[in-house]
């Protein structure tokens, strides 16, 4: 009987080593697949690139569509978006417009694909944006704010400004180099380790933008500059399969920059948020406080 149990115990020792295999990818014609420490196929050549994601999984191209791949050869996310990023070495961001999303490498959406884009702050937060509207959410997936903000930035690692109904205020962690809200981010205004400033109020100026220092102005005025093209750009590296080189090297995106620029162009023209007439329709809406 003990032996039986040894023998049992040895057998599911080594098929659990065996399931951790490491394998490698290798390629055929300009195709990608997987093979074992041994060189077995695990799966065929037929992606057009396969990025390490985690120690378990891989973002796939297939064609110009990319998912998720475990390294059984399981397909986790089916490959049907345009764009991929693999972020801090282990989360996806997937989407193609409208749908972008945060997974993690065992296929999980962390952050659901209901956003615009997804973008990483300083403190392990991440920036959401949907229907013109900003939010904050974390790594596990909690909504930290809701996406209820006209913009969001962070000057410094611990201080973030967030403009809403035509104000801006700024939070700042005094007592961190790195701003890390709390859990229940309502309890940041009585919390002494934050300082809260209604940068309007305090200074008795309408205009949320002239409260602000010369190097913050010049921040958003360059982070502004034609932001249908830089979104643009960003799609079109992101489309290249995280490796932004390929764009300065292949041409095959310039075809495609009509078509995306003028889709951002016109998504930028709708934001309520932008324009010339943004500053004046915010001193309204202070007064009208």
């Amino acid at each position: 009987m003990k032996k039986l149990l040894f023998f049992t115990v040895f057998i599911f020792f080594i098929f659990q080593n065996a399931s951790f295999a490491d394998v490698n990818i290798y390629s055929e014609k300009n195709k990608f697949g997987l093979k074992d420490e041994n060189e077995t196929i695990i799966t065929k050549p037929i992606y057009n690139k396969i990025i390490r994601l985690g120690d378990n999984a891989f973002i796939i191209q297939k064609k110009t569509k990319f998912g998720i791949m475990d390294k059984c050869g399981n397909i986790l996310i089916p490959a049907k978006y345009r764009h991929a990023e693999r972020v801090l070495g282990k989360y996806a961001k997937l989407g193609n417009y409208g749908d972008f999303g945060l997974y993690d490498e065992t296929g999980f959406a962390i952050i659901p694909p209901v956003y615009d884009s997804i973008d990483i702050l300083f403190g392990g937060m991440l920036l959401t944006y949907d229907n013109f509207k900003y939010g904050i959410s974390d790594f596990s997936g909690k909504v930290i704010l809701d996406n209820i903000f006209d913009d969001i930035y962070m000057p410094k690692p611990n201080i973030m400004r967030l403009q809403y109904k035509g104000e801006w205020y700024e939070i700042e962690h005094v007592t961190s180099d790195t701003l890390k809200l709390p859990e229940d981010v309502k309890t940041v205004k009585t919390n002494s380790e934050f300082k809260v400033t209604n940068l309007v109020s305090n200074t008795g100026v309408v205009s949320g933008y002239s409260v602000l220092t010369f190097s913050d102005y010049l921040i958003k005025l360059i982070s502004s500059i034609s932001p249908a093209h830089e979104t643009t750009i960003d799609q079109l590296m992101l489309s290249q399969g995280a490796e932004t080189v390929s764009i300065l090297v292949k041409c095959t995106w310039l075809p495609k920059y009509p078509f995306y620029y003028a889709r951002n162009y016109y998504k930028y023209i709708r934001n309520p948020n932008n324009g010339p007439l943004a500053n004046v329709r915010n001193k309204l809406k202070s007064k009208i406080k």
